[in-house]
């Protein structure tokens, strides 16, 4: 037996004897979501578990509820493994034994699965460290607020990323998300744009209210409205290249309450998604002039604001070639898959990867031979307990060969 395949062996031991722990933690994370920076509890199960195995962490970042760990090493390069932690404003309908306790909120983008499995992580390393030692220093971000939040540009100007805070500064980092169509024990990402940049749209257009039965004495922004609705959709196909991806959607239309009345102003809210800077940015001007536009040929007023989101999750070449050679080694090239194609959903892992070197990653969820996981953000969605292994020997790989 080689060292690799001893050490590959001692990992995959490792990781099921803590394997039960790790699967009841998720199901107590699940049973008790916290929606974004109210990971309060959360935080609390992640540090006694960090302090379990007198591992050293700082809590209280990124307003309160982040956690940072840190595991020294030799003298290869730092790398750090991130983890989010919140949960979301959905009724939960999965009627699993271990179900939300917490009306109108639950786990629907396995955010509990991705915290128990840097758990385990913690777990393994700090064991590995124990008996030979950990070939670099390894910094774990436990991180708040992903689904809306910005927790990790938090995180990031808070100083997880540049040694500031606990240990040395960063080289690289690595994070993962389960996958619903990915097949269960498989990982997968590709170079490049892999989740696209979200921001989000109100308008408020202004007209002429009055009796319904009169629109020629009037200005309808209803009708304005409705064109603007239209020709935004209609945006990416004429903004962006025929070889880029954009979605506009609109996804709110508020105004007036009676039949015959016609009202004063009428608001619409959408977001946009893009996968290239400048596309973005031809996206937010193209909806400025579409709504003052449609507003100016009905007589009608507009006001358009646009809240930059989360920028395009990009991973880089290196990193991916890292994680593609450590994944084979690990686990064989038929579990390996190259992501096909950048998503359209969106991801706060890319503010690290705007500051160094990062790696997004799938982590499969659907097994062969039974019902399609339901989608993310799904209130029938549950994280596969059966996954953790995979997430967790991938993690423990990525630190002592990424």
């Amino acid at each position: 037996m080689t060292d690799s395949t001893a050490a590959d062996s001692d990992v995959a031991r490792l990781v099921e004897e803590i394997l039960p722990d790790i699967t009841e933690l998720r199901r107590a994370l699940h049973r008790r979501p916290e929606l974004m920076f109210e990971e309060h509890e959360t935080s609390s199960r992640v540090v006694a578990e960090l302090q379990a195995r007198s591992i050293e962490h700082i809590a209280g970042l990124a307003r309160g509820t982040g956690v940072l760990a840190h595991l020294p090493g030799g003298d290869g390069e730092p790398i750090g493994l991130r983890a989010d932690m919140d949960a979301l404003p959905i009724e939960e309908a999965t009627g699993k034994s271990w179900t939300s306790e917490h009306p109108g909120r639950m786990h629907a983008c396995g955010h509990d699965g991705h915290t128990a499995i840097l758990v385990g992580t913690a777990r393994v390393l700090s064991e590995i460290a124990a008996r030979r030692g950990l070939p670099r220093p390894v910094t774990l971000l436990f991180q708040p607020g992903e689904e809306g939040g910005g927790g990790g540009r938090l995180m990031v100007e808070e100083g997880a990323l540049d040694g500031s805070r606990l240990g040395p500064p960063l080289e690289r980092i690595y994070g993962l998300h389960g996958w619903p169509t990915l097949r269960l024990g498989h990982v997968a990402t590709r170079p490049g744009p892999m989740l696209a940049a979200s921001d989000a749209f109100e308008i408020v257009v202004g007209g002429t209210g009055g009796h319904a039965a009169l629109p020629h004495l009037l200005h309808n922004p209803v009708e304005a409205a409705a064109a603007m609705v239209s020709a935004l959709a209609a945006l990416p196909a004429v903004a962006a290249s025929a070889t880029d991806s954009a979605v506009v959607s609109t996804t709110a239309i508020h105004g007036g309450h009676a039949f015959n009345v016609i009202p004063e102003t009428v608001r619409l809210k959408g977001t946009v998604r893009t996968l290239r800077r400048e596309t973005r940015e031809l996206l937010h001007e193209a909806i400025r002039r579409t709504c003052e536009g449609a507003a100016a040929a009905r007589g009608c007023r507009v006001e358009v604001r646009i809240d930059a989101g989360f920028p395009v999750t990009v991973n880089d070449p290196i990193c991916c070639n890292r994680f593609d050679t450590v994944m084979e080694r690990t686990f064989g090239s038929d579990r390996l898959e190259s992501f096909p194609e950048p998503t359209m959903g969106s991801e706060d892992f890319s503010y690290y990867g705007e500051r160094i070197p990062a790696c997004f990653y799938a982590l499969g969820l659907q097994a062969e031979g039974e019902s399609p996981v339901p989608p993310l953000h799904s209130p029938y969605f549950d994280f596969d307990d059966r996954a953790l292994a995979t997430g967790i020997r991938a993690m423990v790989a990525l630190a002592l060969e990424g």
